[in-house]
């Protein structure tokens, strides 16, 4: 039984679950989230956590499903850096190295997933690189 084929579900999974439970745990409490945004001074926090969720909910549906996998991890990785430079300043508090750290290993199966592909077991198994579907 060749078992290489369930892999790539399994690491698409695992990355995606973090964003999910974490666009769950954002929308039940959605005004502490438009606080947390604004108590960094950021503008627009509404919009700004609205968007927030879209990305990690498309993003980690996108990835468990395997369909439009690159594009969902794009998504994810568009939210990781403002949200590592912002709210994981490992430099200003030193408290936050793990999370930066983590996030960067989220970055970094994210661009596996935009360079590899969803793999075989997904809605729209690619053979192809990269984000194009043209290439």
């Amino acid at each position: 039984m060749n078992t290489q084929k369930y892999i790539p579900l399994v690491a698409r999974t695992f990355i995606a679950l973090i964003f999910l439970q974490s666009a769950i745990g954002k929308i039940t409490d959605f005004p502490g989230l438009v606080d947390t945004i604004a108590g960094k001074g950021l503008p627009l926090a509404f919009v700004m956590a609205a968007g927030t969720i879209a990305f990690q909910l498309l993003g980690s549906i996108s990835l468990i499903l395997g369909y439009k996998a690159k594009w969902g991890a794009l998504l994810l990785i568009l939210f990781l850096i403002p949200a590592t430079i912002v709210f994981h300043n490992f430099i200003a508090d030193p408290s936050q190295k793990i999370a930066f750290l983590k996030n960067l290993g989220l970055m970094g199966g994210a661009l596996m997933v935009i360079a590899y592909g969803s793999g075989p077991l997904s809605l729209e198994p690619q053979a192809k690189t990269g984000l194009s579907e043209a290439e």
